[in-house]
């Protein structure tokens, strides 16, 4: 397969705190990649590096063959690497449809001239009401894509922000703990739909997660941190029967 994100000898340190300690990963293209480790470990650190939110204090960050190490996130974002929060962040007063159109990339109707006539914009706007159409099947959310936004359940959310976050027609998402917070049943749907996109769009996903329990059932590759220091890669079943992941967790 090949490697559609390099992280390589990559250290971030806030004052006297190495956050990050040499971290180097891959990850492979259409591939799911679930990153781990216990509470400070450097996960969310990692994924803030990855997409501009930090800049490394050495080490670099490769993208499709691009050395995008200390790129602004909007720059990230246009080379095709998008990321969604924990939170999710909506338009609750919008209906789900919306939510979509307005991440649409490059809409002709942002333009104040353009908007005023129709003829520039109609094919565009059907276009895109024709991706986001694909994009909340895919998502399970179709049936409800005319209701408002704040009708929906926390773990429906966490799927529209997902879907937003496709709009931009990404190859790669970061992902930072997708199911928080979501009941069981819903938590592996919304995996089994995450499984759906890498499959039908070919997109790849690195997520932060700590519901391991639903998580590993559907990982493709396991990347373990400790105390900003990576300690672990691999197959889920091989990475949770290392002995440093589980004193990570355990304890020794």
């Amino acid at each position: 397969m090949t490697k559609i994100l390099s992280v390589k000898g990559v250290t971030r340190s806030f004052g006297a705190l190495k956050a990050l300690d040499d971290i180097s990963l891959d990850v492979e293209e259409k591939s799911l990649t679930v990153l781990i480790g216990p509470n400070g470990s450097g996960k969310t650190t990692l994924i803030n590096v990855i997409d501009g939110y930090y800049k490394p204090n050495s080490g670099e960050v490769w993208f499709r063959g691009k050395n995008i190490t200390g790129w602004a996130p909007h720059e990230i974002f246009r080379v095709g690497l998008t990321r969604t929060f924990q939170i999710p962040s909506l338009f609750l007063e919008l209906t789900i449809l919306e939510n979509l159109l307005v991440s649409s990339r490059n809409h002709p109707g942002e333009s104040f001239l353009r908007s005023l006539i129709r003829q520039t914009w109609i094919d565009a706007e059907s276009k895109y009401i024709h991706e986001a159409s694909k994009i909340l099947e895919i998502l399970g959310l179709a049936r409800l894509w005319d209701k408002p936004t704040a009708t929906l359940s926390g773990g429906q959310m966490k799927l529209l922000e997902i879907g937003r976050a496709l709009m931009s027609n990404p190859t790669m998402l970061l992902l930072d703990e997708p199911v928080s917070g979501v009941n069981p049943t819903l938590a592996h749907e919304i995996f089994a739909r995450l499984i759906k996109l890498r499959d039908e769009l070919g997109v790849t996903f690195l997520i932060v997660e700590h519901r391991l329990d639903v998580a590993l059932e559907y990982a493709d590759q396991v990347e373990a941190l400790a105390y900003g220091k990576p300690i672990a890669s691999g197959p889920p079943e091989d990475v949770m029967v290392n002995p440093k992941v589980i004193e990570s967790y355990l304890g020794a």
